[in-house]
């Protein structure tokens, strides 16, 4: 800390025989405002006040966030500096290949390419590359794995290069598990103990679940990678002080509820309540009932209910999870005795440690119910006892959310096929997919006991899975695999067809590797809507598998239930999920266990040891990752031939001069979109398909369909991410009037790839905008959502609204995101998106401004320029964030 730090008078000793470990003691600012904060913004104001230098961070952001409650009605921009930045090897990648990349601009301007190197520390863990190639198999784990590391070997040992060209970043190696268990069971901090201060543990990733750390007490949130990359290089995220939303928490949860149930249950709520770009901060007696794991799975859930942040503050189950997690007794001494000293330390029910909240919304946890979500979206939350009502509807309701518009008359097909020399039959509804996945669900022993109690129960009552279901259980660290072993629940797991499959985000994330060929045949005969049942957080279409257009989010209980049952079309209150081999009908009922019962096993066979014994040895378990070698020079040298790795062009021609905005001339319309654009659809992470842009460019470069792996194991090449943007078979174009990865060339009148297009509009040198509704960018936080459209020409999108990252990265590459006024759209404003668009841009920008866009009809409308901050314009004024740190690190 500096001299100039203008708080300097509240440091002071944590333990007085111990001078040199200190803190800034927030209760000596002597202000009665800080007793009234949610805790959330505590953590926001402690940061603000340790890195007060009157430059970055100033006293003045420190009334700011004092004066909390009183700004409610204003935007008010305040800068937070997070104690950390967690990374996943999809947006990591990306990311260090863009420091490569800066490094070397930085050199060609005259700097010190060194200079490019992470401040703030960084943690990257590798989860997201392995798929589910083998399933029920006893060797399965070990022959995905072996197939992971072959096809990114190349990524691996570009990582491998970064964690040694980079100081302040460590990699946990694949086969570890899922980033955002490995950051509660390990990685987290809760208090840090740095440079001689303790201060309360934060951070931002680069996944939009990284919201699940808030269940600890930690506060975090997603960014885009473009803002994480200016973190880890020391600048502070600007944001705008939030509302935070007190979710009361009372009641007693059913006996057979779960903590899926209850976050489901959360999700949908909160959507209803609107909390989209707020803090929500859990409060009341309901909470204490709930474990760490239960509170984590809220929370992760964040994204899925439009928050930017769902915080659980500290109390004393956080701490006793820290113990049960092999934590260390005088961090957890340190981390009780710094937190009540600065008052950050919460009881859930004592009332007078209530902060105030700008609104208070409430649930009462024995008013829970089970449930489901699907078939397209995570807040779309069915009853169980509705499914099979519900999905009928949605079988004939009109194409949407909840509609897949198939005619009466096919409501009944069937379709026979063979496996294995045996006949089955397929309908619409049949379960093809049910996988026991994702982080939201992997890190909570209570729903995982509960799917192994229920796997025991099921064969111990004569019940199976049809063969040709694909099952798969990819835990989220290797802690899962063994309490699962030791409780004995696992024999069971597996003689259903729940192997291990491997440790990381797997089905959730696309990488659900191929299905039968049978089935795939009878889903096409009979153009069936087949169902995935997964206990993930994301269900979007063509996300799960191109072959499963309804996908159900669950707990891992009722995961292995529908595969029992072989179908979502099923009322288990009133049908039996199966007839056993003894002809007796078997109801859910009969198998399902109680908390009670799942507490029992926890209690006894969830413990420290297990926790100490796995992440004593996870930076060096992974046998094929030590003997990786990687290159040690601090400039990385690009490799022409690689299809993985590639310096990207966003830096090419850069100066040191500044250009100054332009306005967007005569631009056409490349794709005209609807409400929900997910950044799956903008930005694939699954299959490449063969007819694809992308698959002709790795084709031309020699390779076979085999070796095309994914779009997420390729975002180190952006050649092959701009022919993937806008490539999901999903994407529907109001211009087509269908689902296509494709659009209208406007000047030929031409249908094509929607690379191709852009391609042709860049070689008439001829700027682009996309229109779209309500809701653009939703879902994971990816930056090639952002980087791809750059790269296709793509100046502006006009929406109607947008997903807090999104916006973000949009902002981060220079690309104007554009608000329609209120009442306004695309309809209402008779735009069909043929015309051609001039947004004039001003010489002097002023965050959130109103311009004008003037049609070549003769029509003007205005629109809100989403630049929310100075510092976000001043991003804009570089040409995007990664420009302005490369001419800032330039500078000698």
């Amino acid at each position: 800390m500096t001299v100039k730090n203008p708080f300097q008078h509240i440091v002071e000793p944590l333990d007085p025989k111990e001078p040199k470990r200190q803190f800034y003691n927030l209760s000596k600012l002597g202000d009665p405002r800080y007793d009234r904060l949610p805790f959330s913004i505590r953590v926001l104001l402690e940061s603000a006040v340790r890195n007060c230098d009157e430059f970055l961070m100033k006293r003045s952001d420190v009334e700011s966030i004092l004066s909390w409650k009183q700004t409610q009605t204003q935007t008010v921009e305040v800068p937070f500096r997070p104690a950390r930045v967690i990374l996943q090897d999809f947006t990591g990648v990306p990311a260090i290949v863009d420091f490569a990349a800066m490094r070397d601009a930085v050199m060609n301007l005259g700097g010190d390419p060194e200079k490019i190197n992470p401040v703030c520390p960084a943690d990257l863990v590798i989860d997201h590359s392995i798929q589910v190639d083998f399933n029920r198999k006893s060797d399965s784990l070990q022959k995905n794995q072996n197939l992971e590391f072959d096809r990114n070997r190349e990524r691996f040992q570009f990582l491998k290069w970064g964690s040694k060209a980079f100081r302040n970043m460590r990699i946990i190696p694949p086969g570890s598990g899922i980033v955002h268990q490995v950051n509660l069971e390990y990685l987290a901090r809760v208090v840090f103990n740095h440079d001689g201060y303790f201060y309360p543990d934060s951070l931002v990733g680069t996944d939009s679940h990284t919201t699940m750390i808030n269940g600890l007490g930690v506060l975090g949130w997603g960014v885009g990678g473009i803002e994480a990359e200016a973190v880890m290089l020391g600048q502070p995220i600007s944001m705008v002080l939030p509302e935070v939303v007190g979710y009361k928490l009372c009641g007693t949860p059913e006996k057979l509820i779960t903590s899926t149930d209850i976050v489901l249950t959360v999700t949908k709520h909160l959507r209803q309540v609107g909390v989209v770009g707020k803090f929500v901060e859990f409060f009341g007696p309901g909470v204490a009932q709930l474990s760490i794991a239960d509170r984590a799975t809220i929370a992760n859930m964040c994204p899925e209910y439009g928050a930017t942040a769902a915080f659980f503050p500290v109390d004393n189950v956080s701490i006793q999870y820290l113990e049960q997690t092999g934590r260390e007794a005088e961090k957890l001494a340190y981390i009780t005795k710094y937190l009540r000293a600065v008052a950050m330390f919460r009881d859930y029910n004592n009332v007078s440690q209530d902060p105030e909240f700008t609104q208070v919304v409430e649930l009462d946890l024995g008013t829970v119910v089970p449930c489901c979500s699907g078939p397209k979206r995570p807040q779309d939350r069915i009853p169980v006892s509705d499914m099979k009502k519900d999905f009928e509807s949605c079988l004939g309701a009109k194409q949407g959310f909840k509609g897949f518009q198939v005619a009466p008359e096919r409501h009944g097909t069937v379709v026979p096929f063979q496996v294995n020399g045996k006949e089955y039959t397929l309908h619409h509804g049949s379960v093809i997919i049910a996988a026991i996945t994702s982080c939201t669900n992997t890190s909570n022993p209570s729903v995982m006991l509960g799917a192994g109690l229920l796997a025991k129960k099921a064969i111990e009552c004569g019940l199976s899975v049809r063969p040709y279901i694909k099952t798969s259980l990819s835990p989220g660290s290797g802690v899962v695999t063994y309490y699962l072993k030791e409780s004995g629940v696992m024999d069971y797991l597996c003689q259903l067809g729940f192997e291990v499959v491997g440790y990381g985000c797997m089905t959730c994330i696309g990488n659900s590797g191929p299905l039968p060929e049978p089935v795939v045949e009878a889903i096409t005969q009979g153009d069936l809507v087949a169902a995935g049942v997964l206990s993930g957080n994301r269900n979007f279409e063509g996300r799960v598998h191109p072959n499963t257009r309804a996908n159900y989010l669950a707990s891992p209980p009722l995961v292995i239930a529908y595969a029992i049952a072989g179908t979502v079309r099923i009322d288990f209150e009133k049908e039996p999920i199966a007839i056993n081999t003894e002809g007796k009908e078997i109801f859910l009922r009969d198998i399902w266990p109680t908390r009670e019962e799942i507490q029992a096993v926890e209690r006894m066979f969830v413990i420290p040891s297990m926790f100490k014994d796995v992440y004593e040895k996870i930076e060096n378990v992974n046998e094929r990752w030590n003997s990786l070698v990687a290159p040690s020079d601090k400039l990385y040298t690009w490799d022409a031939k690689s299809t993985y790795i590639k310096s990207p062009t966003f830096f090419d021609g850069l100066t040191m001069k500044l250009q100054p905005p332009k306005s967007i001339e005569d631009a056409f319309v490349l794709l005209n979109l609807g409400d929900s654009v997910t950044t799956d659809h903008i930005s694939p992470a699954g299959n490449i398909a063969r007819t694809s842009a992308a698959a002709r460019y790795l084709t031309k470069k020699g390779l076979s369909p085999r070796d095309y792996n994914s779009y997420g194991s390729r975002r180190g090449n952006d050649a092959v991410m701009a022919r993937g943007s806008f490539a999901n078979i999903r994407l529907f174009n109001k211009f087509l009037n269908k689902q296509a990865p494709q659009t209208i060339h406007l000047p030929t009148g031409k249908t094509l790839d929607v690379f191709d297009a852009a391609e042709r509009y860049q070689q008439a040198g001829v700027p682009l905008l996309v229109l779209a509704g309500k809701d653009y960018g939703s879902g994971s936080s990816r930056d090639w959502a952002a980087k791809g459209p750059f790269l296709l020409g793509i100046k502006a999108i006009i929406a109607e609204s947008y997903e807090r990252i999104h916006r973000s990265n949009l902002v981060g590459m220079g690309v104007i995101p554009l608000e329609y006024l209120p009442e306004d759209t695309a309809d209402s404003l008779g735009l069909t998106g043929r015309e051609r668009y001039t947004v004039i841009i001003p010489k002097q920008l002023t965050p959130r401004m109103i311009v004008d866009v003037k049609l070549d009809t003769g029509k003007i409308f205005q629109v809100r320029m989403r630049f929310d901050t100075d510092l976000e314009l001043a991003y804009f004024h570089h040409g995007g964030i990664l420009n302005y740190m490369i001419r800032k690190m330039s500078q000698n």
